[in-house]
């Protein structure tokens, strides 16, 4: 319930008057049935951006430092996003991927729409990272289609570290869906996955127009911090 509500009459109306989005391809979002919506991810403000324009409801696997952040501030974050009906998911140790499958196939059983993003976390610099293959497996497992999506503008309005965001108009961009039934029976095989994994990002590449890394984002970020604690004036 908690959930429309926040869609539909409080944060939903209100982003679209501030930053007045730009919605091309909404039609390709499926009206029944489960799908994957995979997307680019560069702010924070996506989790708000694209929830709120998509007229079904849409789970996000969230990282579960969403719900564990200490204080007045991490309790209300926490109830935000249990209300807004997201799902925790712990990134760390070897269990983490098998966990977040697990829990998007859950979603995927009961016929709904779920919301992934690829890269596994936030790019840091506005660029496309690689695709961690868990949309690959569950798309196979669950025989869904994919429906790429693009953010664009998001960065400029709310990167890494700014708290409020720019008010300033975005876009979403959402393609085709993409049919993996030709891969049927393969997650478990890599080449299968990874090949999927690829054509998803690529559909988003050609949505965002982004630059792309063939590397991952997270092992981007952490060689960097490293760089930055060996050579402390880079922070300047």
């Amino acid at each position: 319930m908690f959930y429309y509500v926040l869609k539909y009459v409080v944060l939903g109306p209100l982003l679209r008057l501030l930053f007045r989005p730009r919605i091309e391809g909404l039609e390709h979002i499926p009206e029944e049935g489960a799908a994957i919506v995979a997307g680019n991810h560069l702010s924070f403000s996506d989790h708000f951006l694209m929830p709120a324009i998509i007229k079904r409801r849409i789970t996000f696997l969230a990282k579960a430092e969403y719900f564990t952040g200490p204080g007045l501030k991490g309790r209300l974050t926490a109830a935000f996003f249990h209300s807004a009906g997201q799902i925790p998911v712990d990134r760390s140790g070897k269990e983490a991927g098998q966990a977040a499958i697990r829990e998007g196939l859950g979603v995927l059983n009961k016929g709904e729409l779920l919301g992934i993003y690829p890269e596994g976390t936030r790019s840091h610099d506005g660029r496309l990272y690689k695709g961690k293959v868990g949309v690959a497996v569950m798309a196979i497992k669950a025989q869904v289609p994919v429906v790429p999506c693009a953010m664009v503008g998001t960065f400029e309005i709310q990167p890494p570290g700014k708290v409020v965001p720019r008010i300033k108009r975005v876009t979403i961009r959402f393609g085709e869906p993409l049919d993996f039934s030709r891969y049927a029976g393969m997650e478990n095989q890599k080449a299968a996955i990874r090949a999927v994994t690829d054509e998803i990002m690529y559909a988003i590449l050609g949505l965002s127009g982004q630059e792309y890394v063939d590397e991952y984002a997270a092992k981007v970020k952490a060689g960097q911090a490293e760089q930055t604690k060996k050579f402390p004036r880079l922070r300047r």
